[in-house]
């Protein structure tokens, strides 16, 4: 959630790693919102030992020879998180047999609360193709890292250490392509219709 302007560390990080020659498309309904960029190079993403939602240790290479739509978050998340998977789920819908080759991948930064078990169950709210991936507190920093991600912890009351704790997190969708490079990022304002076309683009 882009709570502060910490939040927006991410996005500076990412117009930096992907400056020079790119090209700006806003969304049709709602301008200034929804955007994508373009480009051939970026140094976005890399190498990853992470667990998916079936309890199986994977990686990057395993996911080689695909198109890759990624999204971090968490499942306790109340708002974001859930109706930008929402929006990836039905873009996916609308492309129809297209969306065969293109795995949705969740990454949590929230470990501690988010096991298998957890993910498994949130993921068959968005469909069978989802894939959620977990790991060590270190590997999904490494992760988050790599793939410039803002998330912070955050304590739903400061004054009842017992009311349990929030996560401030950047909101970016990602598309990497079959070489395991970025093609493009969205915010989560794009909507499932503009986020299926610049899919069907692309892929």
């Amino acid at each position: 959630m882009l709570r502060n302007k910490q939040a927006l560390i991410p996005y500076l990080l990412l117009f930096a790693a992907l400056a020079g020659g790119l090209i700006w498309h806003e969304s049709e309904n709602v301008p200034g919102l929804g955007r994508s960029v373009i480009t051939g190079q970026a140094d976005i993403g890399g190498p990853f030992k992470l667990i998916d939602h079936t309890g199986k240790p994977v990686t990057e290479a395993d996911f080689r020879g695909r198109y890759l739509l990624i999204y971090f978050g968490y499942s306790f998340c109340p708002d974001v998180c859930p109706t930008t998977l929402a929006v990836m789920a039905q873009a996916l819908d609308k492309l129809g047999p297209e969306a065969r080759r293109v795995t949705p991948v969740f990454i949590t930064i929230d470990p501690e609360r988010d096991t298998p078990k957890v993910l498994a169950d949130y993921m068959k709210a968005f469909g069978p193709s989802f894939v959620g991936l977990t790991g060590s507190v270190d590997a999904i920093k490494d992760a988050e890292k790599k793939y410039r991600v803002y998330a912070v912890k955050k304590p739903l009351d400061p004054a009842k250490p017992k009311a349990g704790y929030g996560m401030d997190h950047s909101s970016v969708l990602y598309l990497m392509g079959p070489n395991g490079k970025l093609i493009s990022f969205y915010d989560e304002a794009i909507s499932p219709d503009n986020l299926a076309k610049e899919l069907r683009q692309k892929i």
